[in-house]
């Protein structure tokens, strides 16, 4: 007999990512901040793709929009791209190791850099932080441990036997 998936877990979870997007940090490491939103979409693409989709990312963009105060629909472009990516080799990505799969989380991390640049470049506001481009490194560390905190709520295995 399978469980249900606890139905609170994705929305929950994305509402700590946004809420994580807000916690303040030193001047010196704010650069390095991982974007949490990114790396919970990727986790919920990867592992459930009937429920989360460029849909859902685009949704979810706009509201991070709104709650970092960043220009509206950048969030959610980037998320899109970043959710049609891992869409298209979710079958290979969801067996990799989890070494491999931090790897390409963090080239995609690395990708939302690149469009994010690009967005700024088109729109004419201030280029991003030099440090900045270290920021998918610590999305990359992080996954593993995002991952498997994601896989055991929604799995249930969080609960005492």
């Amino acid at each position: 007999m399978t469980r249900a998936r606890p139905q609170w877990v994705l929305p929950v979870s994305l509402v700590v990512a946004l809420l994580l997007m807000l916690l303040p940090l030193p001047p010196a490491v704010q650069p390095l901040r991982p974007y949490w939103l990114a790396l919970v979409l990727a986790y919920w693409v990867i592992e459930d793709p009937d429920h989360v989709g460029l849909g859902v990312a685009f949704i979810i963009g706009l509201l991070g929009d709104l709650v970092t105060g960043s220009v509206l629909g950048e969030q959610a472009l980037r998320l899109v791209v970043m959710a049609y990516i891992l869409q298209r080799f979710r079958a290979r990505l969801r067996f990799f190791p989890m070494s491999q799969q931090a790897l390409a989380i963090g080239g995609l991390l690395l990708n939302d850099c690149i469009v994010s640049a690009a967005i700024r470049i088109a729109i004419g506001v201030a280029p991003l932080d030099p440090l900045r481009w270290a920021s998918p490194l610590t999305g990359m560390v992080l996954w593993p441990l995002a991952y498997v905190a994601l896989d055991s709520l929604r799995h249930g295995r969080w609960r005492a036997r």
